[in-house]
Order: structure tokens, then C-alpha cells, then sequence
């Protein structure tokens, strides 16, 4: 493809003049965008740290940056490696890039390139600040402040005198470019330096830029709502958000994995031939990270064997039950007492002794995360349920809100924390209306509304959204002082305390445009996606199906796997096939990472298996939330690379 979004060096000896009085420089250089990618730096930035040296300048340090006009990301780069002796800084990038640094660098920001000029605006800002990419910068004149975009006028000469109140003339809501211009050069002591020198005049044929327009759309707009990156897919939501839950029809036979969680495998405590009840412990925790399991029916043990798992489609040890349709309750099954009566370790214990763990995808064990080793002053509910098409978590809240805050108030009380509060995005307004209603006499719980955006509902989003505290890289939610969990699981909690029922069943959308008869329902753990599938109906042989959300639920190629204490929706839809084209570049997959990485090095190093290059691009701090894959204009299998880097890693890092 041809490269359009680039820029040039301004001639050696508009460079040499702009050196003359200056020393102990620092350069900083983007890494250029919509081109196609490949790894290694700029020759740019070298050839003018030549000039530089050849004029005697000392140059105090330099860094390349991927995407230089996002300021969000360059101001965190920029924090930690300029040097406190630099006296200005020169900018190798398009004029956007330079605005961007000029905006909140204290030292004097200069350009040493022009924009190549084109048909349109260069960059991929999430800043209104943009470069009309004209082939001339004026910046270094006017103090990083473009007179071409920021003057209503484009007035390359000064003010117009038409400025009222520091407002231009033109747009009253708009700032007087000049105004500003100035004041920023009396603050930096250039007033005579810049605007007594000649400016030098190009006269540059354009390029078309239709090909970048294509790009470059309006959703840029809403880029910084809510959290930093996300995307909007299609909700598809109404499907199955008026569907009410419904218990699903008893199946003959259950396959009940002893591995549905996090850790180490639960070990069997059944034999073929034994007779079990509902909520009968059948496998006991191996460990500290691992969770019991306990029988979802009441019937006879008919093995216990190796089966296919339906996250990995490895084989693991599971206990067949076949149904004697009863339901037969066991005698562990009781309530544990009154919540006012039970202390922090008994709620621990509780937890854990029936098996409960994260509900909304990872099925960490609960008990875990009860015990953390900082304090935790809030516990953070989480509602928002941001994956297309699933609606469990809101028919949940809907239909069993008293549970959900009595399970909240277990695990304040559980962790000592001061409040809790239940996060739901905005497009549940009912779901909102009912749960303050609910908690209006509560004092240490509230709701808070976020903006409904993918991936809203990630814990380190929400901590990042709703109490401003950044997780670190590779830290956790305890770190901050949080501890986030899912609605489901609060009300997995209550089930526990309240009845005695161990996690044996839970809420699951089924749902899709594929779906003959799409609902939520209340489905126990061991029943076959292929029961559930049959039994809503396929409208299409060429479907795809997967286990959780389209965005990041696994595909389920084999239908004869049991649904698992993690699994919160099955959904069928449309088979898509896409050919991967090369990278260009265009930089739409930082822009979307909720983790402010950098995915498209991701393909490169995994395809050299660099792992130590993917280690130091913080591929371990990615979630796996796709927006990267989504946004992608090459379709390139992003995830794929990530999940194989990761793998990689942690090869690398066990020899």
C-alpha cells in the first residue's frame, strides 16, 4: 500500500538555524502510522540526531513512541524518560504529534519535520487537535500552537484584530489562536525569537487521502468515554433482555467435571454405582486455589471417567450421574445461619465448603479472593454485563435483586470493607431503578451507572471507571484496595447462606440470531450444550457456536460437553470467514485497548516466537477482550498471537 500518513525533515539548514542558540536537546520521534508495519525505527529520528551532534549540540536522550498524537499514552511514556537537564525538545513526527507534546511538556517543543501534505488530516489523534498536514509546519514559529487549524482564518501572520475577550470573531465558542500563541511564547521567553524570524515557504503537491478516510470514522469521537479505549459493537441484547428466567427442562444424564474453576482440579470423592442427592459434595478441593464440587441431580453414579472439558476440549476427570428425576435434596443442604450472626471466617467458609467461584467468566475460586492479603475498603458488584447478546445477569438482577444484596452484604462483611457498590451501564435503566430502590435505606451501598461500552465490565475497567484508581501492571484489584465481583456470584453467596445449596446451577442466556427460541434460563451444571441447543432450536446449519459472549466466548465445536459453573451463555451465530491482510499500521488497535497496550507488535514477535520482545510489550497485562481483533481494518487473528505469546512466556520462564 502506499504510505500516506508520514512526514519529512525540514532542510538542514532550517534545522541548523533553529539549533544555533540551543543545547542539551531531547529528541522525540513517532514511529509513523498507516503504513505497513514492520518492526525497527524510523531512519528520521538518527539522521537528525546527526545534524544535531554535527553541530555540536549535546543531545540529552531520545525515545520513538508508536502513535505519538495519542497524548494519553505518550504523556505516561513521556513521565519516565525525559531528563530533567534537557532544555527543548525536538519533535520527529507530523504536526500532530508535535501539538500533542507541545500541550503538556514544560520545556520549549520545536518541529524538525513538515507533514507530507495531502487531501485531509494527518494523525490518530483522540484529541480535537489535528494537522492539516499543509507540507509546512509553522509550529516551531508559533510555539507548537497550529495557526493553520486552531486560527478560524488559517492566518500564518498574526492576529486579524478582530480577537473579542479571547474569543475569535469567527466562532465565538472558539479560543483566539494568536491570543494563545502568544501567551505561550511570553511564558517561554520567545516572543523575539520566533516571530522576528522569516518563515520558510513550500509550495507541495497533494496526494489523495481517501484511502486513510476510509479509516479514520467518527467513532473516535466517543474513544475516551467512560474508560480509555472499548469499543461499541451491536448489543443485539433484545433478543432475549423481556425473556424472563425459566428453569430448563431435567435431562437424563449430567457430566459434572471435577475441573470448573481456576486452579488445581477437585479430587473425586464418588465411585461408580454410588447413589448421590442435590448438593451432595462428589469432589473435594485439592488445595488452596480449587473449589468442591457437588452433584447438580439426585441419582446413581453411572461413571467416573475421563470426559471432554468445554473451554479446552481436553479430556477431564468428570462424575456421570444418571437423573432419577427426584431431586432429592441432601442433608448438607440447610441454611448456615443469620448473616448478622456469622463472622468473616464463617462467610470464607461458607464459600468455599459449597464450591462458589467467579460467575462471570474466569471461575476463580471465591474463597480466595474473601481472603486477600490488603485491606479492602470497597466491594465492587459487577452488573454491567457489557458482551453482546447475553442478558443473564440482567434478567438476575431483575428477578432476584434481594438476593444479589444480601450476597453484597455478605462479602462487605466478608472482607471488612466500608461499602459496596453495584456497577451497571446504562442501557439497564430498569435494572438501575429497581436496585436503588432496593438499597435506598442501606448505607454502605450505592449503584453507579457507567456508560454502556465493551469492555466496561472487565474488574480493572470498572476500578479504573468508578473509583479512579489504576490497577498496576501485573497487579490485582486488592492492590488498589477493591475486590470485584460478579452479580451471579453474589447471589450464589446468598443461595449458600440463606438455603445451604451449594453452586450446583446457574442463569445462562441462550440467545443469537440463529436461535429458534432464544431465553434465559436456570440450567444445572452438567447438562450438554447439545440438550440446550436441541432444545431452543438452530435456524441454520452454517452456524457457529460458542460458550459465552461473541466477543469473548470459546467456540464449542463439540456440542457433547456439559455447561460449567462459569459458563454464562450459549449463543448461535453466523459463521464468519476472513482473510488476514498485512498490518498498515493505522493504529486502530491502541486505540481500543482498554490496557493501553500495543497489539499490533503482538502478530510480528509471535510469528519469530520473541517472547522475551512480547514480555517487555506487557502481552501478560492484555484481558483477551478482542477489541484489538474487532477493530482490526486487516483482520489479522490478533488474539491468537496474544494467547500463543502468553503460552510462550510462561515457557520461557519455567526453564
Amino acid at each position: 500500500m502506499e504510505d500516506y500518513t508520514k512526514f519529512r525533515l525540514k532542510k538542514k539548514d532550517e534545522l541548523e538555524s533553529f539549533l544555533a542558540d540551543k543545547d542539551n536537546i531531547f529528541i522525540v520521534a513517532c514511529n509513523k502510522c498507516f503504513r505497513e508495519f514492520e518492526l525497527g525505527g524510523e531512519p528520521e529520528c538518527g539522521e537528525f540526531q546527526a545534524i544535531v551532534e554535527g553541530q555540536g549540540k549535546t543531545v540529552a536522550g531520545s525515545v520513538s513512541i508508536d502513535f505519538l498524537c495519542n497524548k494519553t499514552m505518550t504523556m505516561k511514556k513521556l513521565q519516565n524518560v525525559l531528563p530533567s537537564g534537557a532544555e527543548s525538545a525536538f519533535v520527529v513526527s507530523c504536526g500532530l504529534g508535535i501539538q500533542t507534546v507541545a500541550g503538556f511538556a514544560e520545556l520549549p517543543v520545536f518541529a524538525a519535520c513538515d507533514s507530507i501534505p495531502c487531501d485531509g488530516s494527518h494523525g490518530m489523534a483522540l484529541t480535537k487537535r489535528r494537522c492539516d498536514a499543509c507540507g509546512q509546519c509553522y509550529l516551531n514559529l508559533t510555539g507548537g500552537i497550529c495557526p493553520i487549524v486552531d486560527c478560524s482564518k488559517s492566518l500564518i501572520n498574526g492576529q486579524c484584530g478582530g480577537c473579542k475577550k479571547g474569543k475569535c470573531e469567527v466562532d465565538n465558542n472558539k479560543d483566539c489562536a494568536w491570543e494563545n500563541i502568544y501567551r505561550r511564547l511570553e511564558k517561554q521567553g520567545r516572543l523575539s525569537e520566533c516571530l522576528d524570524r522569516p518563515a520558510f515557504f513550500r509550495d507541495y503537491s497533494k496526494s489523495n487521502f481517501a484511502f486513510v478516510n476510509g479509516y479514520v470514522q467518527s467513532i473516535r469521537e466517543s474513544r475516551l468515554d467512560g474508560c480509555y479505549g472499548g469499543i461499541h459493537p451491536r448489543e443485539r441484547k433484545e433478543i432475549s433482555e423481556g425473556i424472563a428466567i425459566k428453569p430448563f427442562p431435567a435431562v437424563r444424564q449430567v457430566v459434572i467435571p471435577l475441573h470448573q474453576h481456576t486452579g488445581s482440579p477437585a479430587l473425586p470423592l464418588v465411585k461408580t454405582g454410588d447413589m448421590v442427592q442435590m448438593g451432595q459434595k462428589i469432589g473435594e478441593a485439592a488445595g488452596i486455589v480449587s473449589a468442591m464440587i457437588h452433584a447438580s441431580v439426585s441419582g446413581k453414579v453411572a461413571a467416573v471417567t475421563m470426559c471432554p472439558h468445554p473451554i479446552t476440549g481436553l479430556d477431564v476427570l468428570s462424575v456421570i450421574i444418571e437423573n432419577d428425576g427426584k431431586n432429592t435434596v441432601h442433608d448438607s443442604v440447610k441454611p448456615c445461619g443469620n448473616l448478622d450472626d456469622l463472622g468473616a471466617e464463617d462467610i470464607v467458609a461458607i464459600v468455599r465448603e459449597k464450591g462458589i467461584v467467579g460467575m462471570g467468566g474466569a471461575a476463580f475460586p471465591a474463597s480466595v479472593k474473601l481472603k486477600p492479603s490488603k485491606p479492602i475498603d470497597t466491594v465492587l458488584l459487577n452488573g454491567c454485563e457489557c458482551e453482546p447478546l447475553l442478558t443473564a445477569d440482567h434478567r438476575l438482577m431483575l428477578e432476584y435483586a434481594d438476593g444479589i444484596i444480601f450476597g453484597l452484604g455478605a462479602l462487605i462483611k466478608a472482607v471488612s470493607a466500608a461499602k459496596g457498590i453495584i456497577v451497571i451501564e446504562d442501557n439497564k435503566r430498569d435494572a438501575i431503578e429497581l436496585m436503588e430502590s432496593k438499597i435506598a435505606d442501606i448505607s454502605n451501598m450505592e449503584v453507579a451507572v457507567v456508560k454502556t461500552k465493551y469492555p466496561q465490565g472487565a474488574e480493572k475497567m470498572l476500578i479504573k471507571r468508578v473509583m479512579n484508581r489504576h490497577v498496576p501492571s501485573g497487579g490485582l484489584p486488592l492492590d488498589v484496595g477493591c475486590l470485584v465481583s460478579n452479580v451471579s456470584t453474589a447471589k450464589a453467596v446468598s443461595d449458600a447462606i440463606q438455603t445451604g445449596m451449594p453452586l450446583v446451577e446457574r442463569v445462562v442466556t441462550v440467545t443469537g440470531e440463529r436461535i429458534a427460541r432464544p431465553g434465559n434460563f436456570i440450567v444445572k451444571t452438567g447438562t450438554a450444550v447439545r440438550d440446550i441447543v436441541d432444545y431452543c432450536g438452530v435456524i441454520d446449519d452454517d452456524v457457529t457456536i460458542k460458550l459465552g459472549g461473541p466477543m469473548m466466548g470459546f467456540v464449542c465445536g463439540n456440542l457433547d460437553v456439559p455447561v460449567i459453573k462459569g459458563c454464562n451463555g450459549i449463543i448461535a451465530i453466523e459463521t464468519a470467514v476472513f482473510q488476514a491482510d498485512s498490518c498498515i499500521k493505522c493504529g486502530r488497535c491502541v486505540d481500543v485497548c482498554p490496557m493501553e497496550l500495543l497489539p499490533l507488535y503482538y502478530p510480528k514477535y509471535s510469528t519469530e516466537e520473541n517472547w522475551p520482545a512480547m514480555n517487555e510489550k506487557n502481552v501478560r497485562d492484555c484481558i483477551e477482550c478482542g477489541c484489538c481483533q474487532y477493530i482490526c481494518s486487516s483482520k489479522i487473528p490478533l488474539l491468537y498471537s496474544i494467547k500463543a505469546g502468553k503460552k510462550g512466556i510462561a515457557e520461557m520462564m519455567r526453564k
